[in-house]
């Protein structure tokens, strides 16, 4: 029975090409090394000795850089091509955390946060469009989930032992050892990986995709998801800046112990969301009815935050929070994803990531606004009551698609993502 059970577990990463394993590989190097992170509100607030409104507006200058970098990257990657973008963004990046250590005043912070992130977050989309060209088609959100498990393999090793280095040498070793991960990661994906052109298309799909371009901005649907997709942010990024900080005031946890918290997450992730995943693909779910369910156990995860009395509630906290994300994540992308034409792919995965860029800069603006005057029960129950209009909204979206397809199922399916059979968007 258990090696029937391992067997089909193993079943679920058959199938995808060389280039992705790699990709998958570089991911899981990259982000075990991203330390920074997770420590970086505990860093500015209890070493650099900032109030929480500083600590806010470094974040909001860190989430800005990041949607400049994601419209940049999306952009760019169809202009020029994903391939030179990767590589542009993660050896500067890891060059610029090099020197991040050496500035220390708010001014110099908000700055280098602002640049830092622009440069680094251009790699994100470009890192969706490659996987959309290197993977089969129908192996797209399988091969998003083996990315994603990478990051979380690397999310589970990374903040342990970078609570063990600041307990040793200090804040300073982890942006050592966030450069260097950054600059050894995307010279393996050069050295391994050619590049490889995405799909070329006829003057006459130019003329149909042009058409069909603007029609992204007046996609109902599409929009409201993304607003759906910032609150799942808003409230999963409390894992990176208020959250870390309760453990320390609250409960007076170590960083250690905050980094274990986190490395329970990543193990969950890589163990479960894969066949999580494949059992929703297998058995046709509605996606965004996933998703929608994903946003909820984010809503019930930070209620339970309003317990403050008992420091295993953060554990509960976390294994809720874990599946959340499994449901809501892979698939939030994949849905993106298919609303792409062909050759722009780029610009949609651009706007589907920059949502989340800004998520983490309302995530902590807002947190550390309402933790500042009104204290953190006050912040779980409003970030609670978020998830639960972002879980409405969800369904929304549900409604509005199902409509959508009834009168559509005939039409030409040029409008929207790649052709799906009938022309039926894919959800």
């Amino acid at each position: 029975m258990l090696k029937r059970g391992f067997h089909k577990y193993i079943d679920n990463f058959r199938g995808f090409s060389r280039e992705i394993w790699i990709l998958t590989f570089v991911t899981f190097i990259n982000r075990a090394g991203t330390m920074v992170l997770p420590f970086l509100s505990k860093y500015l607030k209890e070493d650099l000795h900032f109030s929480y409104g500083q600590v806010g507006w470094i974040m909001v200058s860190f989430g800005i850089g990041s949607m400049l970098g994601s419209w940049l990257g999306g952009k760019l990657s169809d202009k020029i091509g994903f391939y030179k973008i990767m590589v542009f963004s993660l050896f500067t990046s890891g060059l610029l955390f090099f020197g991040l250590q050496y500035i220390t005043s708010f001014v110099g912070l908000c700055i280098s946060m602002f640049v830092i992130m622009t440069i680094a977050d251009m790699f994100r989309p470009a890192m969706f469009v490659s996987i959309a060209t290197y993977a089969k088609p129908e192996n797209r959100t399988r091969a998003l989930t083996l990315v994603r498990l990478a990051i979380n393999l690397g999310f589970a090793a990374g903040p342990a032992l970078g609570g063990l280095i600041i307990m040793g040498i200090g804040y300073q070793g982890l942006f050592w050892v966030d450069g260097a991960t950054c600059i050894i990661a995307i010279l393996i994906f050069w050295m391994k990986v050619k590049e490889k052109k995405t799909a070329t298309i006829s003057k006459e799909e130019k003329l149909v995709l042009e058409a069909s371009r603007e029609s992204v901005f007046k996609d109902k649907p599409f929009w409201i998801f993304l607003f759906s997709c910032v609150i799942s942010g808003i409230l999963f990024f409390q894992l990176f800046t208020t959250i870390p900080l309760y453990h320390k005031e609250q409960f007076n946890l170590t960083e250690f112990q905050t980094g274990l918290l986190l490395t329970m997450n990543g193990v969950l992730v890589f163990f479960l969301e894969m066949p999580i995943v494949s059992y929703i693909e297998r058995n046709k779910l509605n996606k965004v009815k996933v998703v929608t369910t994903g946003c909820l156990l984010m809503a019930v995860s930070l209620f339970l935050m309003l317990i403050n009395f008992w420091a295993g509630i953060l554990v509960l906290m976390m294994i809720v929070m874990s599946f959340a994300e499994m449901l809501s994540f892979p698939f939030s992308n994949s849905f993106a994803m298919s609303r792409a034409p062909k050759g722009h792919e780029g610009r949609y995965m651009a706007i589907f990531t920059m949502s989340y860029s800004m998520a983490h800069i309302l995530s902590a603006k807002v947190g550390m606004s309402i933790i500042d005057g009104f204290g953190y029960q006050a912040n779980w129950a409003f970030m609670g009551v978020l998830g639960l209009i972002g879980t409405a909204l969800g369904l929304w979206v549900m409604d509005l698609v199902k409509k959508e397809n009834k009168p559509k199922i005939n039409e030409s399916n040029f409008a929207f993502g790649h052709p799906a059979e009938g022309g039926e968007r894919e959800i």
